[in-house]
């Protein structure tokens, strides 16, 4: 192999060796002229070596390497990992891509003899691949290879035909008509201002017929739109009605299974207990009621609906005189639904009093902080024109309001000329009659409460050091016109409404504030009064002194008679507990006393018997109402003998209750 010394020496690589003919040792620039030198080159060799070179024997030459080459990428990573959801354990990656891209370049060449080569060239000259369909050009007896022009095809592009039709004329139609001319007369007149006036008047009496005519179609106009306007109110609060009354009874579906653990205790629970112990017995609590925007109010009101047992309503307000700028709520819970009230009516002062009519279920009488009473309809729409609801009926200033709160408020029978009206009980001394005529109240006042007695109609002016402060009444089962009045000083008068100058009976009951005051549902004779004194008291109306005295060691807000026994009754007190107790099981002391608050500070403040069920409801200051069920021993009725019934009714509760009293009063008062 030859190779220029230049070459030679500058490109061969190690372990290589050039050997040159001898006729080549000379400058290279004479080496093309020598051109006979070239058959001697094969003459004579020599061997060049490097001086670097080794020295390796036959065998060492002979001895073959084997060297294989791969295109493994050094920069690739050999320890990736991936996630193996079948093993849930991570897994190293066998398989890596090697490839190294160097460069990547896009371009726009075509290969000349690709498919899409040729569509661009057809598209650049039409004429370019015409004669391969044919085969036209090959022929050499075509008629454009004879004249020597190629012919050109054209494309329909747009599919375009003509077509020519011809239609016949219709022949036209002459059609005349003629007609008589109207029929004329000869008139004169001679035109005088009367006949010109009357001509006029003539004209006007038109003008209003046509302008009542106008009115009186404008007028039903307008009622088929009143009409319709109607129509279309009525079928939409139809329809509004009847998704509130789905929407309620899901609510109570869904509120049922929240609480079910609840209405269960409630329909079915039976405190075991109260067979190991005789005369005591435990308050269960069931359900809390609590409305979150009367949160700072207190529970100053509470009263069951007589018609529907499950229905009770709530006043909220506050004793405190610093507290009234919060207002207060009117509220009517049911059982079913223990999480939101069924109606709610804000009012701008806190309510001290409500009454639920026992016949007319839907009106309330709710008594005020500044001295108002008023009367809401449950049946009328919540919130009518946007704003809040009101009362249907309203005490003012000029309609003889109280000027102090109202304390309490009790409905009556109706008049005699039906008309319904109650009564309330203020602190500025005055018991007043309220009825309801149309659409307004009518007060009367019945009785003014002093500290020496009451005050006759005819004493205008009295000292206002001299009025007594009314806190409670009520009005007997049975005789209508009997009731008690409970005041500020601790006095209890018994008065009639009948007489309004005298009391007919006053009784020293109390050290502090009365109250309250709640005749016995069974015997006519019997009261209960309680007070901030710690103490309740049992009284006969016909003797001055308590029958029964009991100390509970802090303030009474509230005592209730329980509607289905004349013995038992329950009271609240300000250190959260509540204590029931059965006079015929124990005179001395409560069966039950047990704290139903989590915190000491809560003040409980009334409490009410459920007409029906074995339950209580109490309210505390902080805005909530406890449920509580009465366990089988403060309800304890007595055991059947066999063979014997034992007689039911009224009559024998007052009969139990009579046995207790006679055993206290003294002979002469028997």
């Amino acid at each position: 192999m030859w190779v220029p010394r230049s070459v030679a020496s500058s490109s061969v690589p190690d372990g290589f060796v050039v050997v040159f003919p001898s006729g080549l040792a000379e400058d290279e620039e004479d080496g093309p002229d020598q051109g006979d030198g070239w058959d001697e080159w094969a003459q004579g060799k020599a061997l060049l070596k490097p001086p670097d070179q080794l020295e390796l024997t036959e065998e060492e030459l002979k001895e073959e390497f084997t060297k294989i080459l791969t295109a493994n990428n050094p920069h690739a990573p050999q320890n990736i990992v991936r996630y193996s959801f079948k093993e849930r354990a991570y897994k190293p990656i066998s398989g890596v891509d090697q490839m190294a891209v160097h460069l990547v370049l896009e371009g726009n060449l075509l290969h000349l003899d690709s498919d899409e080569a040729r569509r661009q060239r057809a598209r650049q000259d039409p004429t370019e691949g015409e004669p391969e369909e044919g085969g036209e050009e090959d022929r050499p007896d075509s008629v454009a290879s004879k004249t020597g022009k190629k012919e050109q095809k054209l494309t329909n592009q747009f599919n375009f035909s003509e077509r020519a039709s011809q239609t016949l004329n219709n022949p036209l139609r002459e059609r005349s008509c003629q007609t008589e001319p109207p029929p004329r007369c000869n008139f004169s007149a001679t035109a005088n201002q009367w006949l010109i006036y009357d001509a006029y008047l003539e004209e006007l009496q038109k003008q209003e017929k046509n302008k009542e005519k106008q009115k009186s179609s404008s007028v039903k106009k307008e009622e088929d739109r009143s009409q319709k306007k109607q129509m279309m109110t009525e079928t939409q609060s139809d329809d509004f009605n009847k998704v509130i009354k789905v929407s309620k009874i899901f609510e109570r579906m869904v509120n049922q299974n929240t609480f079910d653990d609840i209405a269960q205790d409630f329909k079915y629970f039976e405190d075991a207990s109260d067979e190991l112990r005789e005369q005591e017995g435990t308050l269960l609590p069931l359900w809390k009621f609590q409305y979150d925007r009367a949160k700072r109010l207190s529970v100053t009101a509470l009263c069951w609906n007589k018609n529907y047992p499950d229905l009770f309503a709530v006043g909220m307000g506050s004793y405190d005189f610093s507290k009234q700028g919060h207002g207060g709520v009117l509220l009517l819970y049911t059982l079913k639904n223990p999480t939101c009230p069924e109606y709610v009516y804000p009012t701008g002062v806190g309510i001290m009093c409500l009454h639920i009519h026992e016949r007319l279920s839907h009106l309330v009488a709710v008594g005020f902080y500044d001295g108002c009473v008023a009367v809401f309809n449950l049946k009328e729409e919540q919130g009518g024109g946007g704003g809040a609801p009101q009362p249907a009926y309203r005490s003012t200033a000029k309609a003889g309001k109280h000027t102090d709160p109202v304390w309490q408020v009790r409905w009556q029978n109706d008049d005699m000329d039906n008309n319904h009206n109650f009564y309330s009980v203020s602190s500025d001394g005055r018991v007043v009659s309220w009825t309801l005529i149309k659409n307004d109240l009518v007060f009367s006042d019945v009785i003014k409460l002093s500290l020496e007695g009451a005050i006759p109609e005819c004493l205008e002016v009295v000292e206002q050091s001299s009025v007594a402060c009314g806190t409670s009444f009520d009005f007997h089962r049975k005789i209508d016109f009997l009731f008690l009045v409970g005041t500020e000083e601790g006095k209890i008068h018994k008065c009639s409404k009948a007489y309004s100058s005298q009391f007919l009976e006053t009784y020293q009951a109390h050290n502090m504030a009365v109250d309250a005051v709640k005749w016995n549902h069974f015997h006519p004779k019997v009261f209960m009064s309680c007070s901030s004194d710690w103490t309740v008291k049992i009284w006969d109306h016909t003797i001055r002194s308590p029958m029964f005295t009991f100390d509970l060691n802090a303030a009474v807000g509230d005592v209730a008679w329980s509607p289905y026994s004349s013995t038992v009754f329950a009271a609240v007190t300000t250190d959260g507990k509540v204590h029931v107790f059965d006079l015929s099981v124990n005179k001395y002391e409560a069966i039950c006393t047990q704290p139903v608050v989590a915190k000491k500070s809560t003040k409980l403040t009334h409490i009410e018997f459920n007409p029906i069920y074995p339950i209580v409801i109490v309210g505390d200051d902080r805005g909530f109402v406890t449920c509580l069920k009465l366990s089988p021993n403060l309800r304890k009725k007595p055991k059947e003998k066999k063979g014997q019934e034992l007689p039911k009714g009224p009559e024998v509760e007052e009969a139990k209750m009579e046995k207790l009293l006679s055993l206290l009063r003294e002979p002469d008062n028997s």
